[in-house]
């Protein structure tokens, strides 16, 4: 290890739905194999000339594993008890499946194995990238700004009167740094007892007694374009699945992975009933919730039963004048990322990674905002929008 310290220090350090996915595909595809590579949209960045202390860090998850503590409280939540607690215990990361290299001033990573042993890296590798590019670029972070900029969110928050507005955090992917996104955690635990719902972070809901918050995440769903009997029936197969592993819990299901036209297409009687709600992740959010509304009234189904969860690129400001917009139609609740865990007054970079192949066949992700898609076979994501009756314009 390099002269810093470990950056991720135990694997409860993700996301709920990386649990919940890799808990999926334990029990229904444990031999899929999946590829996925990382891309950093923010341009002029050169990140590449950090691969060497990156990599020593990923090298350095090879040594955890979940303690006895952590799986004790794993087994208090219905949804990952049972002997997905076996393959916990015993569940170890591999750096060797994981490609680390700087190549003309770009980062390029790539994770590559079975799906139960590749899908956990994104939520180790892109902390890590954000927290070493951190410490490179801006050693002695002054938090004083940061924690200025907090509180005036607190106050905005309690100040609006916004009867019913819940909110949590969904920031560990691109946070500045562990300890900060702990910091902004139990602050607003501490400050919004009443707003601030829980956290997607396991650690950090297990440390501060919070409800660990997510479903599923597009590569969920993109795994069945290559895992469904027919490409057009995949995202009904993935949510089929979904509904036979969890039983009506975690019922909310993501809408964008090609589109929400072609999402709202495959939503039935069958499975608007069973989903308790609907993740937003792309595209405009005020004609996203019009379109729900309109199909689950088509479908003889109350719109305001049903949650609707915002997550792309929110800020309090925006998450606020949605909920005032959506509140009587549905029942809104925001998950806010970088907005909380990354305002230092300057740009986050903007970074993903995504599955981009899975049994040595394309996938895609198409979602309804330009620059968010992603695919590496032009062929198949001519076919997938032929199939899925996606115009041109869409992806442009």
């Amino acid at each position: 290890m390099k002269q810093d310290k470990p950056i991720i220090t135990t694997l409860m350090d993700t996301d709920r739905y990386k649990l919940s996915m890799q808990k999926t595909f334990l029990h229904h595809y444990p031999g899929a194999h999946a590829r996925y590579r990382f891309k950093c949209r923010t341009r002029g960045v050169d990140l590449g000339r950090f691969a060497d202390e990156i990599r020593e860090q990923v090298r350095h998850l090879d040594s955890l594993t979940f303690t006895r503590d952590e799986l004790d409280y794993l087994a208090k939540i219905p949804s990952l008890a049972g002997d997905y607690l076996d393959f916990l215990r015993i569940f170890r990361l591999d750096s060797r499946n994981v490609l680390i290299e700087g190549r003309d001033g770009e980062l390029v990573i790539e994770v590559q194995g079975a799906i139960v042993h590749a899908m956990p890296f994104e939520l180790y590798v892109l902390p890590i990238v954000q927290e070493v590019f951190t410490r490179r670029t801006y050693p002695g972070e002054n938090y004083a700004e940061a924690k200025r900029r907090l509180e005036e969110k607190i106050a905005m928050v309690r100040g609006s009167g916004e009867e019913g507005f819940r909110y949590a955090d969904f920031g560990g992917r691109r946070r500045e740094s562990r300890e900060w996104h702990d910091y902004t955690v139990m602050r607003q635990a501490e400050a919004l007892p009443e707003n601030f719902s829980g956290t997607s972070n396991m650690a950090l809901a297990m440390k501060y007694g919070l409800t660990p918050i997510g479903t599923m995440a597009h590569e969920y769903l993109q795994a069945f374009q290559a895992l469904g009997p027919r490409l057009v029936d995949s995202q009904k197969a993935a949510l089929e699945t979904w509904v036979k592993e969890f039983r009506g819990d975690l019922g909310i299901a993501l809408t964008d992975v090609v589109g929400m036209d072609a999402f709202l297409r495959d939503l039935d009687l069958y499975f608007a009933k069973l989903l308790d709600g609907f993740r937003h992740d792309s595209g405009q959010p005020v004609k996203w919730t019009w379109k729900l509304v309109e199909r689950l009234q088509q479908l003889r189904i109350d719109p305001a039963t049903k949650s609707a969860v915002y997550s792309d690129g929110l800020t309090l400001v925006s998450a606020l004048a949605l909920h005032r917009l959506v509140r009587h139609a549905v029942r809104p609740v925001f998950g806010i990322g970088t907005h909380l865990t990354n305002d230092f007054g300057r740009p986050a970079l903007n970074m993903v990674m995504k599955m981009v192949d899975c049994n040595d066949q394309p996938v895609a992700k198409i979602s309804d905002s330009p620059g968010k898609g992603m695919c590496d076979n032009p062929d198949f994501l001519r076919y997938l929008m032929q199939v899925f009756q996606i115009p041109a314009e869409a992806v442009a």
